[in-house]
């Protein structure tokens, strides 16, 4: 019982990743060709509206919800790291036409050969792991 907020959520989140069309392949493709701003508006919005809740959280010292106080962490942000993964990032949602959120949304649409992408990247993060000290980060 205590999932289902958990739940709504994420069909809360398929239903607007359906409305906006961020879901649809020709909409990516659009973006990765640089033909329309569609997905550029999609993810600026979503990067300010971010911004601006982190900022409340800070502002109005948000808690979790077990009481605890909420702490954001500085990141090493080492241009290397974040652009070979950004890369391989890219590459992929370009190859495949989706990202991790929306690979769900369409797997709960009924696109069943999305199974293979989402079963790819199962096993690639399964891999970073195994070889992450391996990595230089």
């Amino acid at each position: 019982m205590k999932f289902v907020k958990f739940f709504v959520t994420g069909i809360f989140f398929g239903i607007v990743m359906t409305k906006s069309e961020a879901i649809s392949w020709f909409r990516i493709q659009e973006m990765f060709r640089f033909e329309s701003f569609h997905m550029y508006g999609i993810i600026g919005t979503a990067v300010i509206v971010g911004a601006l809740v982190k900022l409340s959280i800070k502002k109005l010292r948000g808690k979790t919800i077990k009481g605890d106080l909420i702490s954001f962490k500085d990141k090493d942000m080492s241009i290397p790291r974040y652009l070979f993964g950004g890369i391989i990032f890219g590459l992929g949602w370009a190859m495949t036409g989706a990202c991790p959120g929306p690979m769900f949304t369409l797997l709960g649409h009924g696109a069943w050969a999305i199974l293979i992408v989402i079963g790819s990247a199962t096993i690639g993060t399964y891999f970073y792991g195994a070889l992450r000290n391996r990595l230089p980060h």
